[in-house]
């Protein structure tokens, strides 16, 4: 399982449910990273996207308790639904996206997060793990920086030496 995200110098990712940046070139990334895989987010994350709709071109799985069922994604009530719907697909090609808890839940599943890294402060309200600082992960590949929108911007990988097995719940 992977992580994908957008932080600024802070780790911060977001604030009124909404993101940072506008980012050209990240927004092609995330594209390109994740159609045709499975992304997976709770459900303010499904709500930020536009009229609250799922990408397109994925399969969208949402963390959402007492969430009405829909026909344009998956709806899982808890985790252990979660893990069920998740199974069924290779961990490679899942794919969290957020929202900030979501992310904190799910960090210690995933072997790789890709992390495009905004040189600025975006005055965020909501902040990803600083993963510069967590001892179970590493830099492994850094982007020169590229210009997006008027901001100065790296793509980052990140591994987890240590990733627990989301569906046995035991060290790999």
């Amino acid at each position: 399982m992977k992580a994908i995200v957008v932080v600024d110098r802070n780790w911060g990712i977001g604030k009124n449910n909404d993101l940072l940046f506008r980012l050209t070139e990240d927004m092609k990334f995330f594209r390109r990273t994740t159609t045709g895989k499975v992304i997976v987010m709770g459900s303010n994350t499904l709500k930020s996207f536009p009229q609250g709709k799922p990408l397109p071109n994925r399969i969208n799985v949402v963390l959402y308790p007492g969430g009405e069922k829909r026909e344009d994604c998956l709806i899982c009530d808890d985790m252990e639904e979660l893990k069920k719907v998740l199974a069924k697909y290779p961990p490679e090609d899942i794919f969290v996206v957020g929202g900030a808890m979501f992310y904190k839940t799910m960090l210690p599943y995933c072997d790789t997060v890709y992390v495009t890294k905004a040189d600025a402060d975006g005055e965020a309200t909501v902040f990803y793990e600083n993963l510069d600082k967590m001892p179970n992960w590493r830099l492994i590949k850094q982007s020169d920086k590229v210009l997006d929108n008027g901001y100065e911007i790296m793509f980052c990988e990140y591994k987890n030496d240590k990733p627990v097995d989301f569906f046995g719940g035991t060290d790999k």
